[in-house]
């Protein structure tokens, strides 16, 4: 399969300029140059960075200059610490994965299409010239399965505007069902060479987001460890969990809930990437500091073998907070087991 050559092994400044109080204090605090240096010293090679497009946008599309330092100041820690950068749009005008049913309605209006490509825009031509060391990401998580063809529409003017600044940069593509592994056959092919498939993996959810207050239906002091039955598994999921989530079981047939599941999952969005000769690349995996360190520390081995084995490149969710925070105090027995890991 085609490498991302690069972007092996990274992870995420998840709540830095994203799913956060966007306050000038919070942003000169809660990453500064000695965490980028920090990870660079656990041996691995980029991160990602999630904004919000609040961070360089004011309400009447004009430049928040400010909000730009930030990305600018990242971009030149990395570069100083040879890492590479991923720069995810996590938010855009009119959508959010997180606030999917008060959105208003980016796939419906042409507006907000309009408005989320010139964003784009800005970001090529200010930091097109750092193909070398920087890849886009197009934007986080598409949540309703039933926009597919709607998204690969507004991608492919995105990535038009996008090349007239930077002809070669890598440019990260997701499906629908919140960057679903089994979405991606649904993409469009690649528009060009330097397109990457992307998708994010917290399977089982019922694990990874084990008591999380924001997933309906999860019962707040429910906890399962891992590796489990896959009866288990399957049972909780149909039990707690929506039917959609419950869908990636019905075509396995599998005794275990174990390395065997990665595996079987993995290998049709493998084939889908070399079919079509593109890069694979994981924009977010963990565990929910719920679950027990020992489970979490298992899943962490069996994802990261198959990762290894299939050759895909990933992004650990998160470096701090978020309830994924792999530097927080949950962690801390199992930490330098785990950055082996990532």
């Amino acid at each position: 399969m085609k490498a991302f050559a690069g972007y092996k092994r990274g992870i995420n400044l998840g709540g830095w300029l994203s799913q956060c109080e966007h306050k000038k204090e919070h942003y000169e605090t809660f990453i500064t140059e000695e965490d980028i240096k920090r990870i660079s010293l656990w041996g691995l090679d980029h991160v990602r960075l999630p904004v919000d497009y609040e961070l360089v946008q004011k309400e009447d599309e004009s430049d928040r200059e400010e909000g730009f330092d930030y990305i600018d100041r990242c971009l030149t820690w990395c570069g100083r610490y040879g890492l590479n950068m991923i720069l995810d749009l996590h938010k855009t005008a009119g959508y959010s994965f997180d606030e999917f049913e008060t959105s208003e309605g980016f796939f419906q209006r042409e507006d907000l299409q309009n408005r989320f490509i010139s964003l784009w825009e800005t970001f090529a031509k200010r930091y097109g010239t750092y193909e070398n060391r920087l890849s886009f990401e197009l934007l986080n998580e598409i949540v309703d399965q039933e926009v597919s063809d709607i998204w690969n529409g507004i991608a492919r003017r995105v990535v038009s505007k996008i090349r007239a600044y930077a002809p070669t940069i890598h440019i990260l593509l997701g499906g629908v069902r919140n960057n679903s592994i089994e979405s991606l056959k649904l993409l469009d092919l690649p528009y060009d060479k330097h397109i990457v498939y992307n998708f994010h993996f917290y399977e089982p959810l019922i694990f990874t987001h084990q008591a999380a207050y924001w997933v309906k239906g999860m019962p707040s002091d429910f906890s399962i460890a891992y590796p489990a039955e896959y009866e288990e598994i399957r049972w909780n999921t149909k039990q707690y969990l929506s039917s959609d989530q419950g869908a990636i079981f019905e075509n396995l047939s599998l005794e275990k809930m174990d390395l065997s599941f990665f595996t079987a999952l993995l290998k049709e969005a493998v084939q889908v990437a070399k079919e079509r000769n593109v890069a694979l690349y994981c924009g977010e995996y963990g565990v929910i500091d719920q679950a027990d360190i020992s489970s979490t520390l298992n899943w962490y081995q069996d994802i990261n073998q198959a990762f290894e084995t299939f050759g895909i490149s990933r992004a650990a969710w998160t470096y701090k907070g978020k309830d994924f925070g792999i530097t927080d105090a949950h962690y801390a027995a199992i930490f330098n087991e785990l950055i082996r890991l990532l």
